[in-house]
């Protein structure tokens, strides 16, 4: 597994197109070959960060939001729901750059693009295709520009000391779920210190893989935790994303449960709550994926983002619908949002 890194670059390496070929040459012919080329793809150990122009001072008091953005396509979108929301700092993942599917372009610059705000990106995975299937199919004949796809946080606030935590490189996607979807690298956790707070207060955006189970899922956790020890043990921190809690129950009759006995179902809350981590304050017992747009997921829908904190106040938590000024649906998830105060 790629070891944790600081390496910030104001721009990630391209990935060289030959070795890409190679990967997909491998993953057809089912070689167990992902850890070679891992270790060959330098932008996987990157953390491409862009400083704020003016950033906002420190106010006492901070509005964190996180959002799976399902690829990030629909950046005017995602930006009207970082404005409802309120948000100085948005914990993003499914972020692409440099992707078909999501026009080719450098996503985030386009977010942030004359708001002044700033950003961190690390890579999850170099797409070695299109995307799932239907973007295979709508980006027929097109190439990506770069592949990447990952984790971001947007900031307004100046960020310091930029983290990449890997959380699990097992190889599970590199020959891809059903034929498709071939992907180099793994779910990971980026991380950065809030420059103007008056102590260390850390903000974590992270995504957990989805395919998997709750044991799987704690063992990600307790590596995002063990990583978050190494630089900043017991330090004020909000971890937010897509923690793709899947077993926690749905039904509206049981939704108390979701804030009050998580870890019944997902063991990954008795390794925060250990950590010093707390969620009933930073988040309601409302579920947080939907359809999406493309109606992918029924009901019942489960809570699978979450917000948690350590060492700070709590307060305001809040649910956004992800749609577009239209009500289309621009994710499969809802964005979620709460005030941190030290």
């Amino acid at each position: 597994m790629r070891a944790r890194s600081t390496e910030a670059v104001r721009s990630l390496t391209r990935p060289d197109p030959s070795l890409l070929d190679e990967a997909r040459a491998a993953a057809a012919r089912g070689e167990e070959a992902h850890g070679r080329f891992l270790a060959r793809l330098a932008a996987l150990r990157e953390i491409e960060q862009a400083a704020p122009f003016r950033p906002l001072p420190w106010t006492g008091r901070l509005r964190v939001a996180a959002f799976n953005a399902e690829r990030l396509k629909d950046r005017p979108a995602a930006r009207r729901l970082m404005r409802q929301a309120g948000a100085a700092v948005t914990l993003l993942s499914e972020v692409d750059l440099g992707m078909a599917r999501s026009g080719n372009t450098h996503n985030l610059r386009d977010l942030t693009a004359g708001t002044g705000e700033g950003y961190l990106y690390g890579v999850e995975f170099v797409e070695l295709d299109l995307g799932s299937r239907d973007e295979i199919g709508r980006c027929a004949g097109r190439r990506n520009a770069l592949g990447f796809h990952g984790n971001a946080i947007v900031s307004a606030h100046a960020l310091e000391r930029p983290h990449l935590i890997p959380l699990e490189e097992n190889g599970l996607w590199f020959r891809g779920m059903g034929g498709v979807q071939r992907r180099i690298g793994g779910r990971m956790a980026l991380a950065a210190r809030l420059a103007g707070a008056p102590k260390p207060l850390w903000v974590v955006s992270t995504h957990l893989e989805s395919k998997t189970d709750p044991a799987d899922r704690r063992a990600q956790i307790r590596a995002l935790l063990a990583g978050l020890e190494a630089f900043a043990p017991g330090e004020a921190c909000v971890i937010g994303g897509d923690f793709n809690t899947k077993a926690l129950p749905r039904g509206e009759d049981e939704r108390h449960l979701l804030l009050q006995e998580p870890e019944r179902f997902e063991p990954l809350f008795a390794d925060l709550r250990e950590a010093g981590f707390a969620w009933a304050c930073a988040n309601l017992a409302l579920p947080t994926q939907t359809p999406g747009p493309t109606n992918k997921h029924e009901p019942p829908f489960g809570k699978l983002d979450w917000l948690v904190v350590r060492g700070l106040e709590a307060a305001n938590p809040q649910v956004i619908a992800a749609v577009d000024e239209a009500g289309r649906a621009i994710s499969d998830h809802e964005m979620i949002a709460v005030d941190i105060a030290l």
